[in-house]
């Protein structure tokens, strides 16, 4: 949590993906507190094992120098774990209203699917940038491992080249029985939010700067 009466930099992330990728258990592997929504309760939820509600969580970073640079102390990442579920879609749009970035979560079982496309839509409409989670990667055997994720993920390149998302990181993780992958993801969140507050900074120097002013 961050510390009281320290000035915090909030980041809403987008959980994207078809349902049953794996998404509700990646956000709580990475969140620190969660939510009464988090992890769905949603009688049916628990029944289909699947996420009907938008479920909210975060875990806190300190800030890197660069962000400290613009006054803030503490990074909240706010998960938004959004429904995969085809019929939910509506669900899912209400959440990327407030979305900041997105990490689009795919089992590496199954690749890209239905509800897969349409979150990737989703996406583009809503957010400026995006991170792959090559989910459930512990369920591939040991022997093929490393050559499956290379496969996978030359396939999530090959569909994204045609989006605003060409060349987007795609990361191999697991959620459980252990946690792997959780800390790079992680990472690449902090990385984003570093280079979008430079990127604002040096906008608002240069509407500042005289040379710039009608």
């Amino acid at each position: 949590m961050p510390a009281t009466g320290s000035k915090v930099l909030n980041v809403n992330v987008g959980m994207l993906g078809h349902v049953d990728c794996g998404k509700t258990s990646l956000v709580a592997a990475m969140s620190t507190t969660l939510s009464t929504a988090a992890l769905d309760k949603h009688p049916q939820s628990k029944e289909r094992g699947i996420t009907l509600d938008l479920g909210f969580s975060s875990f806190s970073v300190s800030a890197p120098e660069p962000v400290q640079q613009l006054g803030y102390e503490q990074v909240q990442f706010t998960l938004v774990d959004c429904p995969g579920h085809a019929s939910l879609i509506r669900t899912i749009i209400g959440g990327v209203q407030i979305i900041d970035t997105i990490i689009l979560v795919v089992d590496v079982t199954k690749g890209f699917q239905a509800q897969t496309a349409e979150c990737l839509v989703v996406g583009e409409i809503a957010a400026q940038g995006m991170v792959v989670a090559l989910n459930k990667v512990d369920m591939l055997p040991q022997a093929t491992r490393l050559k499956a994720i290379k496969k996978a993920t030359k396939l999530i390149r090959e569909t994204l080249a045609a989006t605003k998302f060409a060349g987007a990181t795609v990361i191999p993780v697991s959620a459980k029985p252990e946690p792997l992958g959780i800390q790079d993801l992680k990472d690449w969140l902090m990385n984003s939010v570093q280079q979008q507050q430079q990127q604002q900074q040096q906008q608002q120097q240069q509407a500042g700067s005289p040379s710039q002013r009608p």
